[in-house]
């Protein structure tokens, strides 16, 4: 499944890059016999929709206005999930839940983030440390965006990851092993609920049960006492 991804949107990044320059390609041939310049080849969508990504992060507010929601909460920005580095030649994931959630969806209509991940790694970006999701590709600098036609996709088995993505799909599986155990404990506490709940009626039905003899303990007694009187 993740190999048809990363071929999917590897094609998806072809077929963008015929339309965008199809027509440039044919004029280019027009032109060359004409003995004037080709027409230059932009650079991968996925590059540049990465890369409008962090320069359209500088601090947008996601929501309307800015501060505090009125739950009093303070609002997320796009710089506090992924911003360029301090020294503009990589970029951090900050927030991997929020980033795959609002930022991936926007710019490459999914939120598979081992996808992406698979995707820089094709282009030839290095995840740089291994504290915290920082990419980095020497032609792929803030303020630098004529670099990115220099990136060139890398020939190579799609099904052979490095250890960052391994990593991200552990993280994942341990996430999920880690919500079901969450939820398999809120389920034993509204059990012992509920059988706190039942002992209590069960206690009560036992006080009224005892009430109940009691009283027709008392009545036969009193009809006992009133035959022998009449006798």
């Amino acid at each position: 499944m993740a190999k048809n991804e990363v071929e999917a949107q590897l094609a998806h990044d072809d077929h963008e890059l015929i339309n965008s320059h199809g027509a440039g390609h044919i004029i280019s041939a027009t032109s060359s016999s004409s003995g004037q310049s080709p027409r230059a080849k932009g650079p991968a969508p996925f590059l540049s929709k990465t890369y409008d990504l962090l320069e359209e992060s500088g601090g947008v507010v996601l929501g309307a206005g800015a501060g505090e929601d009125h739950h009093g909460r303070k609002k997320t920005t796009t710089s506090n999930i992924v911003s360029w580095n301090v020294e503009g030649n990589g970029f951090i994931v900050w927030s991997l839940a929020e980033f795959s959630e609002l930022l991936l969806p926007k710019y490459f209509k999914h939120n598979n983030f081992s996808s992406f991940i698979r995707q820089l790694n094709t282009y030839g970006f290095k995840k740089t440390s291994s504290k915290r999701w920082e990419f980095k590709h020497d032609k792929f600098q803030k303020g630098c965006r004529h670099m990115l036609v220099e990136i060139t996709r890398k020939k190579c088995e799609p099904s052979v990851f490095p250890a960052f993505l391994k990593a991200a799909e552990d993280n994942a599986a341990a996430a999920a092993e880690e919500n079901g155990r969450l939820q398999l404990m809120e389920e034993n506490k509204s059990l012992r609920r509920e059988k706190m709940e039942l002992q209590t009626q069960i206690a009560q039905f036992k006080a009224l049960e005892d009430k109940l003899l009691d009283c027709l303990a008392h009545h036969m007694g009193d009809n006992h006492k009133k035959f022998r009187r009449l006798c």
